[in-house]
């Protein structure tokens, strides 16, 4: 059909879409969701099915930017608009929900798709949920991991690469990079470190990174940078890595999916496409993490090896504890505050001890060091002040004050501290109320907004101490905060005593 066109000066932000009439809707037999195609002078392309009694008069199309842009349509010019059947891909999700495996092309496709924008979010999710439910074998994995990797952009490194990935899920682990990657380079490996924001924790390494210098670089810019100081951490979502990773999370985290099969292929699909040779994976495990036992976890670390191995990148993983947050800082401006109070060899124990095993590990990888003998040489690094000397290198390549203080970094000036309401020892720090808390309080948009630690697992606790301390940069977000806390307080604090009988 025919239809004039209406220029909205608005972007549809998510994928092409088109408003038309429910009149014209109805001749036509189109329904709301379904595609059609729209030719104009440079182009045409396929696009989402809006309806409207008002918004648009009948015989007019309402087109976005995005769409104006790619067809070079004009205002009040006439339009071609058709039905267009779903792609290919749509059948391949029904097929996958029915349980039968799909094809290495069947793969590719419905990820070029996602990239491209071709599927709806309610198609989107079947592929997801089919993933959860029917699950997907060995073969698929790596079919999408190679296809995510794929539909993307890649590096290539003159040298041999390493990389650290943890799967995640425990508040404070994030600060872990910004000190392991900075005493592994000062060592001689090299580390150009892609990480993500934050998914579901307070602050992802990205945004920590922020608060102290620039992530957002090209491809070109990172192995220039790290050529100059052997590292580099930055954000991936700058790069246009793995495209489609971004698109499924998008999806994935308002229904709380987490297929393993997704997660698999999304962590690999980067690795693949920052050209990483060796790496490093930390699966957290304790009660409140993603993984909370080891029989899971290990199960986990086979199923990462069996795709690593098919992927030609050498894997060795770890279990580390993640029953409690890493260190006392929650949040991107406090934890790079811990961040470098550690690189300082003025750090929480538990921050140091994590990252001086997890570098001693990529020391023995990289056979510096015989096995066993890696710890060692991270603590030599740490303790010498070198590993705080090439964090400052980094800082300053990517844009930030290299001479940056503790206290020079801000944090938010709304506060207020929740207090022990009887003696005891804590025996559990919910990871789950942390997290929540933290971001009722800001984190990590905020970059000031957090928690601090004042007590862990296996503190003393007396009536009246302070437990946490909540930062906000705003009254209102602090007080959700403040509410949530007292309702469902994340401490546990008991006496001796458990139970009388």
């Amino acid at each position: 059909m025919e239809l004039t066109v209406k220029k909205f000066d608005l972007e549809a932000g998510k994928r092409y879409t088109v408003i038309i009439n429910e009149k014209d809707m109805l001749i036509e037999r189109i329904y709301p969701g379904d595609r059609v195609t729209v030719k104009g002078p440079n182009s045409t392309l396929t696009a989402f099915v809006n309806a409207t009694q008002r918004l648009v008069p009948k015989g007019t199309v309402g087109l976005y930017e995005e769409v104006v842009e790619r067809t070079g349509l004009k205002d009040k010019e006439k339009a071609i608009v058709e039905y267009a059947p779903p792609p290919a891909s749509v059948q391949s999700i029904q097929k996958k929900m029915k349980g039968i495996k799909l094809n290495k092309q069947e793969i590719f496709d419905i990820v070029h798709d996602v990239v491209e924008q071709n599927l709806s979010e309610a198609e989107i999710a079947a592929f997801l949920v089919a993933q959860q439910t029917v699950l997907m074998d060995m073969d698929e994995t790596e079919a999408l991991t190679r296809a995510m990797a794929d539909y993307g952009e890649k590096a290539q490194y003159d040298k041999t690469t390493f990389t650290k990935h943890s799967i995640g899920g425990v508040p404070g682990d994030s600060k872990v990079s910004l000190i392991n990657i900075p005493i592994v380079a000062a060592g001689g490996i090299f580390i150009p470190k892609t990480s993500s924001r934050s998914i579901t924790s307070p602050s992802g390494t990205s945004d920590t990174m922020e608060v102290l210098a620039n992530v957002e670089f090209t491809i070109e810019e990172i192995d220039q940078i790290a050529k100059k100081c052997n590292a580099a951490l930055v954000w991936g979502g700058s790069l246009n890595m793995a495209p489609a990773d971004d698109l499924l999370i998008r999806v994935e985290r308002p229904l709380k999916l987490d297929p393993l099969s997704q997660m698999l292929a999304s962590i690999m699909s980067k690795q693949l496409a920052n050209d990483v040779d060796f790496m490093l994976l930390d699966i957290p495990v304790g009660l409140g993490a993603k993984v909370e036992t080891e029989k899971d976890a290990q199960a986990m670390a086979s199923r990462f090896s069996e795709l690593a191995e098919r992927l030609g990148i050498s894997l060795r993983t770890v279990l580390t504890y993640g029953g409690q947050p890493v260190g006392h800082a929650i949040g991107p401006a406090l934890e790079a505050r811990e961040t470098l109070a550690t690189l300082a060899n003025n750090g929480p124990q538990s921050v140091t001890e994590k990252s001086i095993a997890l570098s001693g590990v990529m020391f023995e990888m990289a056979g510096m060091v015989t096995r066993g003998q890696g710890s060692a040489m991270a603590t030599e690094l740490l303790t010498s002040g070198k590993a705080d000397k090439k964090f400052r290198e980094i800082i300053e390549l990517q844009g930030g004050n290299p001479k940056v203080k503790i206290d020079d970094i801000p944090l938010g000036d709304k506060t207020f501290d929740i207090i022990s309401n009887g003696n005891g020892y804590v025996t559990a720090v919910s990871n789950e109320r942390i997290c929540k808390i933290a971001h009722l309080a800001g984190a990590p948009k905020d970059k000031g907004a957090g928690i601090y630690l004042h007590k862990k697992v296996g503190y003393n606790a007396k009536k009246g101490d302070a437990l946490f301390t909540i930062y906000a940069e705003s009254e209102k977000k602090l007080d959700d905060a403040i509410n949530y806390a007292l309702k469902r307080p994340p401490h546990a604090v008991e006496g001796m005593i458990i139970e009388q009988l």
